[in-house]
């Protein structure tokens, strides 16, 4: 009795006697069997984590913000993948509900109706991080993308620019609203948008394959922003090989402010977003409504910061 009140809280038990189990448990070798507590509770401390892309360090770091929080309050993450499409998310999302887990972060807005009509049928809290203006089925935590890709668009016409192009990959559902920022930006100056979209997932390869179709499809092309720094990096690779300098033949923005390119050289100029911390104000809030507290705000807008580098 006494061990089985230390595995549901320790602290139910003297220190001394912790510190005997626990030496005990590791002695053995005992791993805990959860399902018992899950069917006469009905909750497991799980929390269902679905990410596009597990190669993207976007969301590396948006799940370590999560992780910090769950792992704080003794709750467990589920971590599914489904690169990028609807119906492999709606398998993943069928495959974490019958671990009945307590909360569902996401990572998109674009659902299949059944997804949608599982989650309702689910009944728990859900977070859907990476925007905060898009309509959302509970809680939202992001940025406004549409307004993050006009600012840096603007930047790069304000430095003198006015053949820029847009790079996308996959054409997800943020991707095209960075393109709509940017088209936005070129048009109130009386510029001419130009795009160049693959439906291949981002790289260092595909942003140098960008950038030689750009320069033969737009040879007047003087600037190029990117939907992610993979592809702004990739570009300036492409520009290396070419003998074409940065900024002053070709600039170059990126987004999301990676690391690699703010150790580049020139620095990456690219649009900073608060992954860690969109992860932790999403688990936060997810916990919180799991305690029957009232949230202030349904979507939550953590902002973005240029970054203006040497690149532009």
């Amino acid at each position: 009795m006494t061990v089985s009140r230390y595995l549901r809280n320790p602290d139910q038990v003297s220190a001394p006697l912790q510190k005997k189990i626990a030496v005990a448990l590791d002695e053995l070798g005992y791993i805990p069997n959860r399902a018992p507590d899950i069917l006469s509770n009905a909750t497991s401390r799980a929390i269902g984590v679905l990410l596009p892309s597990l190669t993207n360090q976007v969301f590396a770091e948006v799940l370590r913000g999560i992780e910090s929080v769950t792992d704080a309050h003794g709750y467990q993450t589920m971590i599914a993948h489904y690169g990028y499409q609807p119906e492999r998310e709606e398998e993943r999302l069928t495959s974490l509900l019958s671990y009945n887990i307590d909360g569902l972060i996401l990572s998109e807005r674009i659902h299949t109706p059944r997804t949608r009509k599982m989650i309702e049928v689910a009944g728990i809290p859900v977070v859907e991080l990476m925007d905060c203006i898009t309509p959302c089925i509970d809680i939202a935590v992001g940025f406004d993308n549409f307004a993050a890709a006009k600012a840096m668009t603007q930047e790069i016409i304000k430095r003198g620019h006015r053949h820029v192009v847009y790079f996308g990959a996959r054409q997800d559902e943020r991707t095209v609203i960075k393109q709509m920022g940017y088209e936005a930006a070129m048009r109130e100056e009386g510029l001419e948008p130009n795009s160049v979209m693959v439906p291949v997932s981002s790289s260092y390869s595909t942003g140098g394959e960008l950038m030689r179709i750009a320069l033969e499809r737009y040879p007047e092309m003087d600037s190029i922003f990117c939907t992610n720094d993979d592809l702004a990096i990739g570009a300036a690779f492409e520009c290396q090989r070419r003998g074409l300098r940065i900024p002053q033949d070709m600039a170059i923005a990126g987004f999301h402010g990676h690391d690699i390119g703010q150790v580049m050289e020139p620095k990456l100029a690219s649009v900073s977003t608060p992954r860690y911390r969109m992860g932790q104000i999403g688990a936060e809030r997810l916990l919180a409504r799991l305690r029957g507290e009232q949230i202030s705000s349904q979507m939550v807008d953590v902002g973005f910061t240029l970054l203006y580098g040497g690149s532009i």
